[in-house]
């Protein structure tokens, strides 16, 4: 069986993005669903300037193979970024061939500090994997007020909220 891959889809540090993400990694771990996660913050420094036009890292393609290749799930939490995703996972799509995406699953958490929980981003986001053959998940959850629903270590401290991602995730491992 084929892990999920948890995508925190920023590259900033300390960011509360890869804090939800960790939450959700250790809520499939409870479950003993297999979960993997890739933190955007670990990119190769050297990622935006070497792994375009068939030119491709080392590192870069270690990240493939681990995290993209042969996996068939993806969840991607996603912070709002002036109404829509952060950049870099746009460029991290668009860097990675379309073939490893196509005919895979995803399923999308949009968070802010804001009231929106990110749900421009979200749609943004299904309709560039709709087009590269991804079917998206149904339940996109938006989060908002991130942080004031964890503590000052990042553990995810609202029970509804809690509540929600684990329906959340019961059904993406249905879908």
């Amino acid at each position: 069986m084929h892990s999920i891959t948890i995508i925190s889809a920023t590259n900033r540090p300390d960011s509360n993005t890869e804090k939800m993400a960790n939450y959700y990694l250790s809520a499939l771990k409870n479950k003993n669903i297999d979960a993997e996660l890739l933190s955007l913050k670990n990119l190769p420094e050297s990622f935006l300037h070497s792994d375009f036009f068939g030119q491709r890292s080392h590192e870069f393609q270690q990240i493939i193979e681990k995290y993209v290749e042969h996996q068939h799930k993806f969840i991607f939490i996603t912070p709002e970024y002036n109404g829509s995703f952060a950049g870099i996972l746009k460029v991290v799509i668009d860097a990675i061939p379309p073939k490893y995406w196509a005919d895979n699953k995803a399923c999308l958490t949009g968070i802010s500090t804001g009231r929106a929980g990110n749900l421009r981003g979200m749609e943004h986001l299904t309709n560039i994997l709709n087009y590269l053959k991804v079917n998206v998940y149904h339940n996109k959850l938006p989060i908002s007020r991130v942080d004031t629903l964890m503590d000052d270590q990042g553990n995810l401290m609202d029970e509804e909220t809690r509540k929600v991602i684990d329906m959340q995730l019961e059904g993406f491992l249905k879908f």
